[in-house]
């Protein structure tokens, strides 16, 4: 249902049966992850963009979702605010001090 490496990949799926008796699949809650492992950080500068700065931190645009969970953000938009510091983690699976 979701790409591969989507926050939603791994979360797993249930169904609702409807009045009319059709089953309607749905995603259970995504509960974030525990305490992130920072690498560094990232002071936001006028132009930024998540996608790009998870290119450039993380190696694909499409990770952008992982600054967002690091940053406890539910609106991406708000991590954009010039001059906000953001946390980088570390890609998923890379162990770090706090998960070795």
């Amino acid at each position: 249902m979701f790409a591969r490496g989507s926050r939603y990949e791994t979360v797993p799926e249930a169904r609702h049966v409807d009045a009319s008796g059709r089953e309607v699949p749905y995603k259970l809650l995504r509960v974030l992850p525990g305490p992130p492992v920072t690498v560094q950080t990232h002071r936001v500068v006028d132009g930024d963009r998540l996608d790009l700065l998870a290119h450039r931190y993380l190696g694909d645009s499409e990770l952008f979702w992982r600054i967002c969970d690091a940053n406890r953000a539910l609106r991406p938009d708000d991590l954009l605010e010039i001059g906000r510091r953001l946390i980088i983690t570390l890609p998923e699976g890379v162990a770090g001090p706090q998960n070795v």
